[in-house]
């Protein structure tokens, strides 16, 4: 079921469209659910496909092509690392091991204390910056180093306490 709050903001999506494509808000549709739930179910999906008048496989095609869109429950933050061809050519892979290795997790994984999540990424569209991370789909982070990536850390980690 769709709250009334949730009803209005896909509505204020849809609005954007023409009324004969009214699918082309399933993208924003898919994020609003995500902000408010935090990663999109099969049972969300299928509310969106409602919502929107298109089949739940379509919906479902668009959150697995996109990375941005977590299909499962995750940690309070989400760190996908870069690891395309220029990111790579600057350390972006040994930022993802150091992370990795840091955290005690596998890329992918979710750290004990349910602060944050590692995953590679394909290129972020910041190679000039490399090797660079997005935090939670939002916060571009560059030049990632060792001591930057220790700093991040230990701020997302008192972010995540605090909450």
């Amino acid at each position: 079921m769709i709250s009334d709050t949730t009803r209005q903001r896909f509505d204020k999506e849809v609005a954007k469209y023409p009324a004969d494509q009214k699918q082309s808000a399933v993208m924003a549709c898919l994020a609003i659910v995500q902000q408010e739930q935090g990663f999109v179910s099969a049972d969300s999906e299928r509310l969106v496909a409602d919502y929107l008048g298109m089949p739940p496989i379509a919906v479902h095609e668009v959150t697995t092509f996109y990375n941005m869109y977590n299909q499962r429950p995750l940690g309070t933050f989400k760190l996908n690392v870069c690891t395309n061809l220029p990111c790579q050519l600057r350390n972006g892979q040994s930022a993802l091991n150091y992370l990795c290795s840091k955290l005690g997790v596998e890329e992918g994984g979710t750290t004990a204390d349910g602060a944050l999540t590692i995953q590679k990424s394909e290129c972020l569209g910041a190679c000039a910056d490399a090797p660079v991370l997005l935090v939670n789909d939002r916060q571009m982070c560059s030049f990632m180093d060792e001591p930057r990536l220790d700093e991040l850390v230990g701020t997302l980690r008192a972010a995540a306490a605090a909450k």
